[in-house]
């Protein structure tokens, strides 16, 4: 396939793409519960002539032989949606299409990953003469809290034939106008950890606070030192942010509490420069606050921190090259780290690859909510450049066949793929 045609026969499969992003969209299912969407992906891909594989618990492998051995790609879209009951409007019109499930709504454009995928891969494998090489496609369950993962990494690494030499992934994003495609050069997404932590100390009256050990005066200390520890152990060149979003303790003003339970997160773009040292001075100044005010802690909820995505240097370029080749210049857009963190970290930690973004906003149709909301929706016409894109990526690397330098973590499978927010 000349490169330089792909755009014109994504246009030529328009009319599918949306109406595969229309069904997904209609009927969105929640983390961990997708049975319905599989079902769906898998049954489109056997009329594709793709064959394809359900692995328990994490999701659905498919893939493609091209006419020769080369290069193994593996390409990944996610396929859960959001506890979120959907407006009937989305900025300012009616929406196309309206989630048909109460409560639940594809709030992050997932749906549209999902449609650009199985339309790749079908003018993939209608191509299948002219490229060598081998494409794995990957539909992640359960993005969203990121544990599904494991499973379909374990296939891929310990049962499967395959040995992947880079990966590829975009996502839709609310502030990039429709047409437009973007390519950061560093980090594009943010690695993170959540936590849920409970603070236990003495409960007594307020008159006798001397006679109580306030979990209270406890989180009061903690936090303070938590807003200092960015300035003591963060470069300004460095962005992370901390934030806690749930704190709960007593039920009386006279009463001094036993317990007090907070919860948040954090988010920064470099794990080596600045997560790893955040997270463990994290635990030091909470063991200290509660050695100060005789309290003792649990922790509820903290998994060792998830990693940034790593966009690779070589794959950067490719993608780059093969936008430009597929759809000119004026395509490729500034590209805005978001802070927002992503699954697809943990398997660029596996493999060289690389995170695109793809333009979903459009003010005259309503589109340009952002995620998450009730009010998110997403340009359609933006599928077919996010299409074309990875398309392009993946014709111009596997022509190519690139040796890219890379250094694989030491850190177990099973560990590596726990790390989450």
């Amino acid at each position: 396939m000349n490169r330089s045609h792909i755009f014109q026969e994504v246009r030529r499969h328009g009319a599918d793409l949306t109406a595969l992003r229309r069904h997904f969209h209609e009927y969105p299912e929640l983390s961990k519960k997708e049975t319905q969407t599989m079902a769906y992906i898998q049954d489109t891909l056997t009329a594709y002539g793709i064959p394809s594989r359900h692995i328990e618990k994490g999701g659905i492998i498919a893939w493609i032989q091209g006419r020769q051995p080369g290069k193994t790609l593996l390409l990944r879209a996610d396929i859960d949606a959001l506890p979120i009951e959907e407006s009937e409007k989305n900025l300012s019109v009616p929406r196309v299409c309206r989630s048909k499930h109460d409560g639940v709504m594809h709030a992050c454009g997932h749906d549209g990953h999902m449609a650009m995928m199985l339309t790749a891969a079908n003018l993939l494998n209608q191509w299948k003469d002219q490229w060598d090489g081998t494409i794995v496609i990957m539909f992640e369950q359960g993005e969203e809290e990121s544990g599904p993962l494991e499973y379909l990494l374990h296939y891929i690494e310990e049962e499967s034939p395959w040995h992947i030499d880079a990966c590829y992934a975009t996502h839709v994003r609310w502030d990039i106008p429709a047409g437009k495609i973007a390519v950061c050069h560093d980090a594009p997404m943010a690695g993170g950890f959540g936590f849920e932590i409970v603070i236990k100390g003495q409960g007594g009256h307020g008159s006798r606070p001397d006679l109580a050990r306030s979990p209270i005066d406890c989180f009061h200390a903690f936090y303070g030192d938590l807003q200092a520890l960015r300035m003591r152990t963060v470069s300004p060149l460095d962005g992370l942010t901390i934030s806690v979003g749930s704190v709960h303790s007593g039920s009386a003003l006279n009463i001094i509490p036993n317990e007090l339970t907070f919860a948040g997160t954090c988010r920064f773009f470099s794990y080596d420069h600045a997560g790893k040292r955040f997270y463990e001075e994290f635990h030091t100044i909470l063991k200290n606050a509660c050695q100060t005010y005789g309290c003792t802690y649990e922790i509820l909820h903290m998994p060792k921190p998830l990693f940034e995505v790593q966009n690779n240097p070589v794959c950067v370029s490719l993608a780059e090259e093969g936008i430009r080749t597929a759809m000119g210049d004026d395509v490729l857009t500034d590209c805005i780290p978001w802070m927002a963190s992503e699954s697809f970290a943990i398997t660029t930690r596996l493999y060289p690859g690389v995170l695109t973004f793809t333009g979903i906003e459009n003010k005259e149709k309503g589109c340009g909510a952002n995620h998450h909301t009730p009010e998110f929706d997403l340009d359609e016409d933006g599928l077919i450049y996010g299409t074309t894109a990875c398309l392009s990526f993946a014709l111009t690397y596997l022509q190519e066949k690139p040796d890219i330098p890379f250094t694989r973590p030491d850190e177990p499978l099973s560990e590596l793929a726990a790390r989450n927010i």
